[in-house]
């Protein structure tokens, strides 16, 4: 378990300071109350669809909702078109924005929604693994100013590879990692987001630290080596 937890934090390393397991700051009373009330902001913005509001969730989020597709469904193509979907979505749905959970959880949550619907139409490989492949539940815890987590992972000189083999996992392992690392999203909001229990959310998160492990090692092992890793692709 220690092992994962430091993994975790050695691939994803501006992640540390979120994960549950390693010491992090609470939020004040205050900060709690300021993101309630920018959510109720949101919330009466896209009941009376305003539009400047759109243009400025779109700004925040645009990176974060498009790298989240991207991963998703494996094609850039595709997750471009599902971006536009969702923010059509957002602005014909907003009423339903209640304001009582962040808006990038029901902003994924509506993303996810539409990735599965496309999923059952075109049999999408990469998504009919949205399931999870295993019952076992073993347990695993642990628009941005400047650049994101993300993008500072993509500054390593294997960032494409490594990318390269996110892209190759179980698609239920990845986006439970894309959601943890990439994105920070507390186990709970991924639950939320994808409408599984806490605790297959935490099974996926071990088990995906687990099968992306030794992909790494051997990644980095025949770099070492002088060898070409054997990836065909990656994105950041």
């Amino acid at each position: 378990m220690l092992e994962e937890k430091s993994f975790a934090v050695r691939v994803f390393p501006a992640q540390h300071r979120v994960n549950k397991g390693v010491q992090t700051l609470p939020m004040t009373a205050a900060m709690i109350e300021a993101n309630e009330a920018e959510n109720a902001d949101i919330a009466r913005g896209l009941k009376r669809q305003d539009p400047e509001l759109l243009d400025r969730l779109i700004e925040t989020y645009q990176h974060r909702l498009m790298r989240y597709l991207t991963f998703l469904t494996g094609k850039r193509e595709v997750a471009e078109d599902l971006f536009q979907e969702t923010w059509m979505r957002v602005l014909m749905r907003g009423g339903q924005y209640n304001g009582k959970a962040r808006f990038d959880t029901w902003l994924f949550t509506i993303a996810r929604n539409l990735v599965i619907d496309l999923s059952r139409k075109r049999t999408m490989a990469s998504l009919d693994e949205l399931q999870d492949p295993t019952k076992d539940e073993r347990p695993f815890e642990i628009a941005i100013d400047g650049p994101s987590p993300f993008e500072q992972f993509c500054s390593r000189e294997d960032a494409a590879e490594v990318s390269a083999v996110l892209l190759e996992l179980h698609a239920s392992y990845r986006e439970v990692l894309v959601l943890r690392f990439h994105e920070e999203m507390a186990l709970e909001e991924i639950a939320a987001v994808t409408r599984a229990p806490l605790s297959t959310v935490k099974s996926r998160l071990y088990r995906g630290l687990a099968t992306l492990k030794p992909q790494l090692e051997k990644l980095r092992r025949e770099r070492n080596q002088g060898r070409k890793p054997a990836v065909t692709g990656g994105f950041c």
